[in-house]
Formats: C-alpha cells, sequence, structure tokens
C-alpha cells in the first residue's frame, strides 16, 4: 500500500529544495520516483514554455498556481481546492482551503513561503513535484474514504475479496464519494438502496462504470501480466485466473475513478451545454435569463440556480443592454455543476476553451506573440461546438483592432496568460472560453457552501420568464451588436 503524507514536516527542512521537502511530505524518505516526475513534467511542458518567467528562468508563486491548475483541469477535469483561478493569490498564504495547507500543515510555510522560493521563483521540477505530491494526497483521500467503507462492511483490510465483493464495495464507495460530506445522506441511501436511483442520476450507468473498471483489471491481469506486475495490480506468482483482489487492488481501482469519472460523465455535460446553447440564437454565448428561466419551469430541471448563485459563481452577465444573461461556459464550468464536490477538489465537466488555447501555445511557444500570429492562428480554428458548427471565427474587425489594442499597452505584443487575452478568446469562442473576471469577482461555491437559497424559487423563476429578453431581438442584428 502507497504511504500517507505526514502531518507535519521536520523543522530542518525550512531551508531544503522544494523537490526534497516534497518528498519528505510523500513519505519517501526524500525520493519521488523520478519517471513519474518526467512523465508530468512532459505534461507540463507546453504551458510551461508559455508561461512569463524570471531571470532565473523560473515562474513566480501566481504562475506556479495558475499552471497546476490547468493541468489537473485539463487531464482530469479536476479542480483542485485553493488553486482556482477565481482565488485571490497574496503574499501572506495559499488559502485554508488548499489541499496542501490542510494536509501538510508546515508545508506551505517551510517551503512555497519560503524566502528562497519567493525571490528565485518556481522550476518545471519544482512544479512536477507539487503535482505528484497533490496526486499522492489525493490518493490518501481516496484511501482513507475507502477504508472506512470497508469498515461499514466488515471487512479486513487484509482480506482478499471476490469480484463480487469488490463490486458491493465500489457501489458503496461510490454513494460516499459522490455525496461527500453528506453523512446523513450517505446513511439514507446505505440504509434503503431503493432511494440510489431516485437520489442519484444515472445510477446504474455509474454501477456499470464500476464494473468495466474491474473487468479491465482483470483484462490487464490475464493478458497484460508484466503490465499489470509493473502497476501493482498483480503480484508475482498471483494466479491471473483467480478473481481475487486486495485492498491495495481496490485501492487503484478508485484512483481510476477519480481520474475518469469526468470522462465517463462528459455526455451529462454536453447534453448540457446543448440545451443552453438551443437557447443562444445569437451566438453569443449567452442565454436570456428569462428563457433560462423558462425552460427550467417547462422541461429543464437541471436550471435552477438561484439569481444571487448565478452572479457568485461569475455566471451571471448584468451588464448588457439586453438585461442579465447566464454565460454558457462559465455556468458549465461553475461549481454548482461539479458531479463530486469533496473536501479537496470538485470534478467538474470539461472545459471546452482548454483544447483551443493549448493550439495556440503549441504553435506559439513562448509566452506573449505578436497580434498578427495570434490572428493567423485563431483564423485557422474552429469551435467545434455541434457538427454543424465547424467553422473558423469571425474575426470581424472589433475583434481585430481589440487585440491590437491590448498588444499596444504591452510593447506591440499580447501576453497569452493574461486577463485580457482571455477575455478576447472568450469574444472569439463564446460558448467555449470562460469569461474571465477580475480575481476575487467569482468562487468555486457548491450548493450546500452557499445555503439553502441556490435554488431558485418558483416565483423567482416565474418572475424573470415573464420579462422582456433577447429572444423578442431580431436576429439580423450582428453578434457585435449584441455584446
Amino acid at each position: 500500500r502507497k504511504s500517507s503524507v505526514r502531518g507535519a514536516l521536520d523543522a530542518s527542512m525550512l531551508e531544503r529544495d522544494l523537490s526534497s521537502a516534497m518528498g519528505e511530505a510523500l513519505g519517501c524518505g526524500g525520493h519521488v520516483d523520478e519517471k513519474h516526475l518526467a512523465s508530468i513534467e512532459a505534461q507540463l511542458a507546453t504551458m510551461w514554455r508559455t508561461l512569463p518567467k524570471t531571470a532565473e528562468g523560473n515562474v513566480e508563486r501566481r504562475s506556479l498556481r495558475y499552471l497546476i491548475h490547468r493541468h489537473f483541469s485539463r487531464t482530469s477535469a479536476l479542480h483542485i481546492r485553493g488553486f482556482e483561478p477565481s482565488r485571490p493569490a497574496d503574499a501572506s498564504g495559499w488559502g485554508s482551503a488548499d489541499i496542501l495547507s490542510q494536509r501538510v500543515p508546515a508545508f506551505v510555510e517551510s517551503v512555497l513561503q519560503s524566502k528562497h522560493k519567493l525571490e528565485l521563483g518556481f522550476s518545471l521540477n519544482d512544479a512536477a513535484h507539487v503535482v505528484a505530491t497533490i496526486e499522492q494526497l489525493i490518493y490518501d483521500f481516496e484511501g482513507s474514504v475507502l477504508e472506512k467503507v470497508y469498515r461499514q462492511q466488515h471487512k479486513p483490510l487484509t482480506r482478499s475479496l471476490s469480484s463480487q465483493g469488490v463490486e458491493q464495495l465500489l457501489e458503496s464507495y461510490m454513494v460516499h464519494w459522490l455525496l461527500g460530506d453528506d453523512e446523513e445522506g450517505i446513511s439514507m441511501l446505505l440504509g434503503n438502496r431503493s432511494l440510489i436511483e431516485i437520489a442519484i442520476p444515472h445510477w446504474d450507468q455509474i454501477v456499470g462504470f464500476t464494473k468495466g473498471l474491474i473487468r479491465d483489471l482483470d483484462y490487464k491481469r490475464q493478458h497484460l501480466p508484466d503490465a499489470a506486475l509493473a502497476a501493482a495490480t498483480a503480484r508475482p506468482g498471483h494466479n491471473a485466473l483467480a478473481a481475487r483482489y486486495s485492498f491495495e487492488d481496490v485501492h487503484g481501482l478508485v484512483g481510476g475513478i477519480t481520474k475518469s469519472f469526468a470522462s465517463f460523465w462528459e455526455s451529462e455535460c454536453v447534453s448540457m451545454k446543448s440545451a443552453l446553447v438551443s437557447m443562444d440564437r445569437h451566438s453569443t454565448g449567452r442565454v436570456p435569463l428569462s428563457r433560462f428561466y423558462s425552460s427550467a419551469l417547462d422541461t429543464e430541471w437541471r436550471f435552477g440556480e438561484s439569481e444571487s448563485y448565478l452572479r457568485d459563481l461569475g455566471a451571471l452577465d448584468e451588464t448588457s443592454w439586453l438585461g442579465k444573461q447566464v454565460i454558457i461556459p462559465n455556468y458549465i464550468q461553475a461549481a454548482s455543476n461539479c458531479i463530486v464536490s469533496s473536501q479537496h477538489y470538485l470534478v467538474c465537466c470539461a472545459n471546452d476553451c482548454e483544447g483551443l488555447l493549448e493550439e495556440i501555445e503549441n504553435k506559439v511557444g513562448a509566452s506573449t506573440a505578436e497580434p498578427s500570429e495570434i490572428l493567423a492562428i485563431v483564423g485557422n480554428m474552429s469551435s467545434q461546438t455541434t457538427l454543424d458548427d465547424d467553422f473558423p471565427p469571425h474575426l470581424e474587425d472589433s475583434l481585430t483592432r481589440q487585440l491590437e489594442q491590448i498588444a499596444m499597452a504591452h510593447g506591440g505584443r499580447v501576453a497569452l496568460h493574461g486577463r485580457l487575452f482571455a477575455q478576447w478568446l472568450h469574444y472569439v469562442f463564446p460558448r467555449e472560453c470562460p469569461f474571465p473576471h477580475k480575481t476575487g469577482v467569482a468562487a468555486a461555491v457548491t450548493p450546500s457552501e452557499f445555503g439553502e437559497n441556490y435554488i431558485a424559487s418558483d416565483e423567482e423563476m416565474k418572475k424573470h420568464a415573464s420579462e422582456v429578453n433577447a429572444s423578442q431581438i431580431s436576429t439580423t442584428l450582428g453578434k457585435e451588436e449584441l455584446q
């Protein structure tokens, strides 16, 4: 079984290198697997090349936070608490909700905020160590939830289980994982399993998903024994035909659930976005709040967040002459639509802007670019919101002028990771790229954290649904005139 994270770091580590601190945090005697670190560095490389650097070729703490957030969002659609772009990043700390602060209390003080690192910045290897540490912390968290399920089912951790036993464990684990801290709800569902299908959407498919992971493990054991040994999902002398599973095997399965669940759930996200896009008649990436609530009153059960909650999430545009509108990509990425809300991370819908930004980063290969270079790249891209929407963006005169104005204020070049470029990219791809609010304006607040008023009342919905809105505006108006 993998080692757990220590609760505190030795005081002698205060002046040590970050990699040593990370190794100690991982409980591995100062050593982190070099192959895994190299793999993480390779995944970070494209983004790393385009981040602004210090004179030493390193990045500042704000850029490190941004890099880590995007890495987990891109690879697993995980939003790591404490690394959200909306969170203020002052010099005093990473935030009490930060997974690193909660699980390794001395870590922030001893390493991330050391004078050495704040002055010289963080290297790519440093960033890889932070990612590896967060991965291990998440793995430890999953293990603690799994141990609780074992205890509830009176199964010793040392006993190997049959496939049926693992299926029972994973069903209970999914209830714990999906409901998070709702102990009352967990107890109610596990006490009356007939309620699970009512309370958790697509429960049958979720169960099928977990069974598929077990079958995948069996296949690797039987047909790829060397790979199974390397991944520690089989043991020397193990009979691949004997379907028995240790705690370590099951722990590996739940780790796979965290990494792949967003891909499994993506069809639900696509369905939700399609419903919103169908209400965006002017292709602005916005849905009038009146139409949003009207659909909720008619058939669309998902669109019920209150106006105040939408505002806090950063999903409500109140600046347009058209009235209040829901911003599609901000809403899709909002915490209210994350299927899992644990104390350390959220499992959310994939960010459709990631692929677009990655293509730009790959082709530019630097932290800044001239407007002409960006226009040439973006002009040949397509958003592919639907199969019928595979067209390059319309870079109207105003969008070209806006990009040139951004460059004029920064020596003739555009910073790829600045808020102004992210804002420009939102207007080019309004259904894919979220509008970048100023730091502190929006918050990754889950429904339970927001409170009982997260849902709009019928009266609130009916009031908005009855108001004059953009649906009555002529479709002949151009997108620029509506933004």
